[in-house]
């Protein structure tokens, strides 16, 4: 998946596709390589996704990007994917309610050498401290997660206990269980860095202080609970 010049999501990994939004990016930051290229959802199609990798390498070995990676696949594709050329970087989904990852590909990454850019480590807002049941009661129904498990019961109700363990721990720190939540998925060994958002500036000041904040394993422990 790439974002086109018009701002729409194009989902080809054909090769004309990824170089024509390639040049398109090099065009609208105004410069000449891109440090970190990445295919953001492999295609259902495995050729379909070795075309796209292929397209990338061949970008690299030009000079129009530096590094090169991909978001959301399984050990098979990077498998496949690093039989071709070398995976700098993947960016799964992970947080303490979707750890998916730790079974597979967080372990091959740390034995190829591979970064890992985590994504909603405060898992979509639900772990930010400030999601309540109102809150959710009350989000308009084109909101995916008026229709996502995490966010209905029976899930809710464990996830909620978990934040008041995040707030429990963070508040021994001067922490918002959004940071406390931040600083447990950097806490993997295998992950490099978390890719997080905020809508404001007050949304910064819950999240930023996870940069220096480092959970012991007593605190770890209690915050993944029973």
């Amino acid at each position: 998946m790439i974002w086109n010049a018009a701002g729409k999501v194009d989902y080809s990994l054909r090769a004309p596709s990824i170089r024509q939004e390639c040049e398109a990016s090099l065009h609208r930051l105004k410069v000449d390589v891109i440090d970190l290229y990445q295919m953001h959802w492999p295609a259902d199609d495995l050729n379909e996704t070795l075309e796209g990798w292929s397209t990338l390498a061949a970008l690299q070995k030009e000079g129009k990007v530096r590094w090169i990676g991909v978001s959301n696949a399984s050990v098979d594709e990077l498998e496949k994917m690093s039989a071709i050329t070398s995976v700098t970087s993947l960016q799964p989904p992970y947080s303490l309610i979707r750890r998916e990852v730790e079974s597979a590909q967080l372990p091959w990454c740390q034995q190829h050498q591979v970064g890992v850019i985590a994504y909603s480590p405060m898992a979509s807002g639900l772990l930010t401290g400030a999601m309540t049941r109102e809150r959710i009661a009350a989000l308009p129904a084109t909101d995916w997660r008026t229709k996502n498990a995490q966010f209905q019961d029976p899930k809710l109700a464990a996830n909620l206990q978990l934040v008041e363990r995040l707030r429990t721990v963070g508040t021994r720190h001067g922490r918002s269980p959004g940071e406390t939540a931040i600083a447990w998925t950097l806490n993997h060994p295998a992950v490099t860095g978390a890719i997080v958002g905020a809508r404001n500036p007050q949304q910064v000041e819950g999240i930023v202080g996870a940069l220096d904040y480092r959970l012991t394993p007593a605190e770890i422990a209690e915050v993944e609970g029973p």
